[in-house]
């Protein structure tokens, strides 16, 4: 499937809602939780299996972001969204086939492993077109794709809730549910299949030779042995590990702050925390990203991971005296957990040029799925280790705040060692030019 090149006259502003529409159904992801209980209730499940969908599916993400990358810098993105239609969806119609059934280990494979797929192709999919398509902004426009992938679970949420209240949280139920899912998300990231074009390739030289793209342009493969990209790496590891150190545990976390206290936090109290946190995450997503345009990537990280390192230290050490302290320092660490996701590709694309950003952007993605295994292991191992040495509220999570300013340091050094990548490392102009118009 050759990717589909914009005719003369064409807006490249009909490109991001393309992006919106793919990352607007895969941010279902994070509204996972909503089928939890149904889910435990009704196969006789603990809250460990239960989470096993969610978790197989965001380490499907990274895996297959790193490996389809290359595909996906080569077919296009009409292709890539494609993929992702297809296996996502098919995700959710094998996840209702096993709930139908009771076979639970088939919504393990169907949502975790082959939805999960589609998470990660799905995921990549606009990144380089935004960035060909928005030179001059590309933080901006790959914050617009990426904030849909914060965003969608404030649509998934109350929509699945409502449909598990309207056919039940049985297992019929929560079958009927995923059946629908999946066809509404096939309809709607369509959408994005057709709409997406590339932009005109860049004019032949005067003798018809390609034109080579303009400045530092690396491979995939070279890419993956700069120390550029490890540094990076552990960039985005630490800030994703700290920010979903917060979000995976969000409701119980404020709830047993504020447990000991004169004003305890209820569980829709709790419920609204948590919708607040996902909205800052959405907003920082395309705020924080646009920023970056302005201010530099390097800059905006140093916010993240040095505003972050002191937002986790105000909940340590004032967070259950003051709920308001508490909620703002949560809902700042939460926008810069959506900025980092928001500013890496443009990042990327700074230090290694478009000619293969997409793929890089997907070997990156590893450690988001690092992350999404450390963050929610730190704070819940240490909260259980402390309720059985007899502790309560706040004093639960006093160490796991430390260790995530301790990770934010780590990442907020190695950022300040990221520097241009040397030339031995960039692509013969020759070579670039010829894969363009291939």
């Amino acid at each position: 499937m050759s990717p589909p090149v914009a005719p003369p006259g064409w807006s490249r502003w009909l490109v991001p809602p393309a992006a919106l529409s793919v990352h607007l159904s895969i941010g279902q992801a994070y509204a996972w939780s909503v089928f939890k209980p149904s889910l435990e209730s009704a196969l006789d499940l603990s809250g460990t299996q239960s989470a096993l969908p969610f978790q197989l599916g965001i380490v499907m993400l990274g895996l297959s972001a790193a490996f389809g990358g290359t595909l996906v810098e080569r077919n296009g993105p009409r292709w890539a969204m494609t993929v992702a239609l297809i296996c996502f969806s098919s995700g959710f119609l094998l996840a209702a086939l096993g709930a139908a059934t009771e076979q639970y280990w088939l919504i393990v494979f169907g949502y975790g492993f082959v939805g999960g797929i589609g998470l990660g192709i799905g995921y990549i999919s606009p990144v380089s077109t935004l960035i060909k398509w928005f030179p001059d902004r590309p933080g901006m426009a790959t914050g617009i794709a990426i904030m849909g992938f914060g965003g969608g679970a404030l649509i998934a949420s109350p929509w699945s809730a409502q449909m598990l209240e309207s056919f039940g949280s049985d297992s019929s139920g929560i079958a009927l549910a995923f059946l629908v899912h999946g066809l509404t998300y096939a309809v709607f990231m369509s959408l994005g299949v057709l709409l997406v074009r590339v932009p005109r390739p860049p004019k032949t030289a005067a003798d018809g030779t390609p034109a080579p793209l303009e400045g530092v342009q690396v491979s995939a493969n070279s890419a993956v042995r700069t120390p550029q990209f490890w540094l990076l790496w552990i960039v985005l590891c630490m800030n994703v590990t700290a920010g979903i150190g917060i979000l995976e545990k969000a409701a119980p976390m404020i709830t047993d702050f504020f447990a000991d206290t004169s004003t305890p936090v209820s569980v829709s109290a709790a419920a609204g925390f948590v919708a607040l946190l996902s909205a800052a995450n959405m907003a920082g997503r395309i705020g924080w990203s646009s920023t970056s345009d302005l201010i530099g990537r390097k800059n905006i990280y140093r916010v993240y991971l040095g505003v972050g390192a002191m937002m986790y230290a105000l909940i340590a050490w004032v967070g259950d005296s003051s709920k308001p302290v508490f909620i703002i320092a949560a809902l700042v660490i939460l926008s810069f957990y959506g900025g980092g996701f928001a500013t890496v590709p443009a990042y990327l694309k700074d230090l290694f040029g478009t000619y293969q950003v997409g793929a890089i952007h997907g070997r990156l993605l590893t450690a988001w799925s690092t992350a999404g295994v450390l963050g929610p292991l730190i704070v819940n191992w240490i909260a259980d280790r402390q309720e059985e040495a007899g502790k309560s509220g706040a004093s639960l999570y006093g160490l796991s705040l430390v260790i995530m300013i301790g990770l934010l340091a780590v990442g907020f050094v190695a950022n300040e060692l990221v520097r241009p990548v040397d030339a031995r490392h960039h692509v013969p102009a020759q070579k670039e030019a010829a894969d363009v118009h291939e």
